[in-house]
C-alpha cells in the first residue's frame, strides 16, 4: 500500500512535474506543480470528486521531477503525457508527440512527416517544435529535391505520373522518369541537408544559378535563386534551434555508498524528458568511476542511438573524458563535446540534474530503508531469524489457455533484483494453472539445481492452495527441501487486505493459514512482492498473445506460407497495412494473383 505521508515527507516546495502509477507500474496521471509538496498533498486529503478519489486510490508509487520553474514543469509535463498517454488525463490524441522527418529504406525512398513509435526501419530527423516547422522543411525539401511522398503502396500500382509530378513535387520514380542513381543522389542531398550541411547543396545551387545565367536561363536561375533563399532561411533557423540547446544533462550523486544518474533531455532549448538510473555499485565507488561507467555503457553501446545531443554536460569531470567523446564523435560522425558549464543557462540545466539526482537518492534511501524494516519484519512474523537473504515469486498468466506465461520474480531485503527476474513460455498446457505452476516450479530448479546456483529462502505462490500443492510436488521431484512456502490467496472481491496465507515447508504435506492485520507491514511486502510478479507476468502474456495474433489470421489462409505471409506484412508495412488494402491491390502482388487475394482479403475481413 502507498504510504502518503512518508512519501510527502520526502519531497521539496520547489516546482516540477509528478507521474502516478498503480501497482502494476501503469500511469496513472502526469501533473506539474508550482509547489511539488503542497500539490500532492492536496490529493491526500478529503475529496469530493469521486474521479480523483478512485485515482488516488490506485496509486501505487509516484515519480517526481523537479524542474527550475512552473513554465519548465508545464512543458516537460506536456511532453510526459504526449507520450505516456495516462488514463486520468485529458489526452488530445491528434498532438501525441513530436514530429519528425521520416526517409524511409525503399529503393526510392519516400520523404513523409511521421508522429509516433519509431518501428519502421528508416532514417528520423528531428525532433520539430512544431508540426509547421515540419511542413515546411518538407514543403522546401520537395520543391528543392523532388522526393516522393507517396505510401509504397501507391508507388508500385501508378502507370502514369500523379499530380505532383505535374505541379513539379516529384520527379515520378514510380514511372521511371528519373533514373535511380540520380534519385538517390538527390535523396543524399536531402540527408545532407537535414544532417546539417547545408552550406555545400547551398553553394551547389549557386554553381547551378551562375551557369544558368550565363545561359540566359533567367526563368530557371530565378527559381535556383529563390530556392537557395529558402534553404538559407531554414539553415539560420535550425542554427539558432542547435545554439539554443540540444543537450544531454547528467549528474551524478552518491549516499551511503549508493549512486542515481539523473539524466535530462533537452532538445531545442527545451526539457522533453528525464531519466532516473541507479548502479549497482556499491561502497567504494567514486562519483567519476560511476559517471564514466554510464556514458560508457550508455553511449557507445547503443550503435543504432537516433538522437544523440550535440552536447554531453555533466556535473564532474571524469577520466578519458576527451577520450570518451571522441568515440562518440566517430559514431555520429559529427563533432559531440563532453565538458562541465561554469555559467548561463546550461550551468542551470545541470545543477536541476544535480537536484534532481539528490533528491531521487534520498527517496531511495528512504525506501530502502523502508523496505528492511518490513523485511526484519516479515522474519519475526514467519519465526525464521536470520535465515531470509532471498524471496522468488511466481505468476500465471493467459487469456482462456491462450498465450500461457509464467513469471519469477526475485526480492533480497533492498528490494526487487530484477536481472534475476524471469519470463517462461509454458509448453503443452492451454488453461490449467496448477500444472503450469507445476511446469515453471520444475524447470527453475531444476536448472538452478544443475547449475549449482543458491536457493531461495521462500517460494512465494499468487494463488491458493491448489497452486501451493502444485509448486510442492514440483520441489520434491527436484529434491529441493526445507524451503518454505506461501501461497497468498485472494480475498473477497479481490479487495486488497483480505488475503489468505497459506504457509508450508517443501518436503511437508501439511500447510497452516497465517492471518496477518491490513496494516501489518510484513503483509504489505508481501503484496508488494506479488502484485511484482503479477505485473511481470501479465505484460509477458500480452506481448506473447499480441505477438501470435499478428500473424495467426494469415496462417489460417491455405494457400499462404511463411514466405508469402512474411512478403505481405513486408510489401504493406505489417498486418494493419495489409487490413486497409483493397482486393485489387493484394493481388498484384507478385506470386498472389486474383483468386489468392479474395481468399486474403475476405479471411481478413471476416466475410
Amino acid at each position: 500500500m502507498f504510504d502518503a505521508q512518508y512519501f510527502l515527507s520526502t519531497l521539496t516546495s520547489r516546482p516540477g512535474v509528478y507521474c502516478m502509477r498503480d501497482k502494476t507500474n501503469k500511469v496513472l496521471y502526469v501533473g506539474k506543480a508550482k509547489n511539488l509538496q503542497a500539490r500532492l498533498a492536496s490529493y491526500f486529503r478529503p475529496q469530493e470528486d469521486l474521479r480523483i478519489a478512485q485515482m488516488v486510490s490506485k496509486i501505487a508509487s509516484i515519480d517526481v521531477t523537479v524542474t527550475n520553474s512552473e513554465k519548465e514543469a508545464l512543458l516537460l509535463e506536456n511532453s510526459l503525457i504526449k507520450s505516456l498517454l495516462p488514463r486520468y488525463n485529458v489526452l488530445f490524441r491528434d498532438d501525441k508527440s513530436y514530429p519528425y522527418l521520416f526517409l524511409s529504406n525503399h529503393d526510392y525512398p519516400r520523404l513523409v512527416y511521421f508522429r509516433g513509435k519509431q518501428k519502421i526501419p528508416g532514417n528520423y530527423f528531428g525532433p520539430y517544435p512544431s508540426a509547421a516547422a515540419v511542413r515546411s522543411t518538407l514543403n522546401i525539401l520537395q520543391k528543392l529535391f523532388l522526393i516522393r511522398q507517396c505510401d509504397d503502396t501507391f508507388f508500385a500500382n501508378r502507370s502514369r505520373p500523379c499530380l505532383q509530378y505535374q505541379i513539379k513535387r516529384c520527379s515520378a520514380p514510380c514511372v521511371g522518369y528519373i533514373q535511380k542513381e540520380d534519385y538517390n543522389e538527390q535523396v543524399q542531398n536531402v540527408v545532407l541537408f537535414l544532417q546539417g550541411k547545408e552550406s555545400a547543396i547551398i553553394d551547389n545551387l549557386i554553381k547551378k544559378m551562375e551557369a544558368a545565367a550565363l545561359r540566359q536561363d533567367f526563368e530557371l536561375a530565378a527559381l535556383l535563386r529563390d530556392q537557395i533563399a529558402s534553404l538559407r532561411a531554414i539553415y539560420e533557423q535550425q542554427v539558432v534551434y542547435r545554439e539554443k540547446g540540444n543537450i544531454d544533462a547528467i549528474a551524478v550523486s552518491g549516499l551511503n555508498g549508493h549512486f542515481c544518474i539523473q539524466l535530462l533531455y533537452i532538445r531545442q532549448g527545451k526539457i522533453l524528458d528525464s531519466k532516473t538510473y541507479f548502479p549497482k555499485q556499491i561502497g567504494d565507488g567514486t562519483l567519476p568511476e560511476i559517471l564514466r561507467g554510464f556514458l560508457i555503457q550508455f553511449y557507445l553501446d547503443q550503435e543504432n542511438k537516433l538522437d544523440y545531443p550535440a552536447e554531453i554536460i555533466v556535473n564532474v569531470p571524469i577520466e578519458d573524458q576527451d577520450l570518451i567523446a571522441e568515440s562518440l564523435s566517430q559514431v555520429v560522425k559529427r563533432k559531440l563535446r563532453i565538458y562541465q558549464p561554469q555559467r548561463g543557462e546550461k550551468e542551470k540545466w545541470l545543477q536541476l540534474a544535480v537536484e534532481n539526482a539528490k533528491q531521487a537518492l534520498e527517496r531511495k534511501s528512504l525506501h530502502v530503508s523502508a523496505t528492511q524494516k518490513r523485511w526484519v519484519e516479515l522474519k519475526k512474523v514467519l519465526g525464521i531469524g536470520n535465515g531470509l537473504s532471498r524471496i522468488e515469486c511466481f505468476d500465471i498468466s493467459h487469456t482462456q489457455g491462450e498465450a500461457t506465461l509464467a513469471s519469477c520474480v526475485v526480492f533480497d531485503s533492498n528490494g526487487p533484483l530484477k536481472s534475476d527476474y524471469r519470463r517462461y513460455n509454458m509448453e503443452g498446457i492451454t488453461n490449467d494453472d496448477y500444472a503450469a505452476m507445476e511446469q515453471v516450479v520444475t524447470r527453475r530448479y531444476l536448472k538452478r539445481k544443475a547449475e549449482e546456483l543458491a536457493m531461495p529462502d521462500i517460494i512465494m505462490i499468487d494463488g491458493g492452495k491448489g497452486q501451493l500443492h502444485s509448486a510442492k510436488k514440483a520441489l520434491l521431484e527436484c529434491q529441493v527441501l526445507d524451503v518454505l512456502l506461501i501461497a497468498i490467496a485472494k480475498g473477497e472481491g479481490r479487495k486488497p487486505g483480505l488475503e489468505t496465507l497459506y504457509v508450508s515447508r517443501s518436503q511437508s504435506e501439511e500447510e497452516h493459514i497465517i492471518k496477518l492485520p491490513a496494516t501489518s507491514i510484513a503483509f504489505h511486502l508481501l503484496q508488494h512482492i506479488r502484485d511484482e510478479a503479477h505485473r511481470f507476468a501479465i505484460t509477458g502474456h500480452r506481448q506473447k498473445r499480441a505477438k501470435a495474433r499478428k500473424v495467426s489470421s494469415l496462417e489460417a489462409i491455405p494457400g499462404i506460407g511463411a514466405k508469402r505471409r512474411q512478403k505481405l506484412l513486408n510489401f504493406f508495412g505489417g498486418l494493419q497495412g495489409l487490413k486497409a488494402a483493397s482486393q485489387e491491390a493484394i493481388a498484384k502482388i507478385p506470386g498472389i494473383g486474383e483468386e489468392l487475394a479474395a481468399k486474403i482479403y475476405h479471411a481478413l475481413h471476416g466475410d
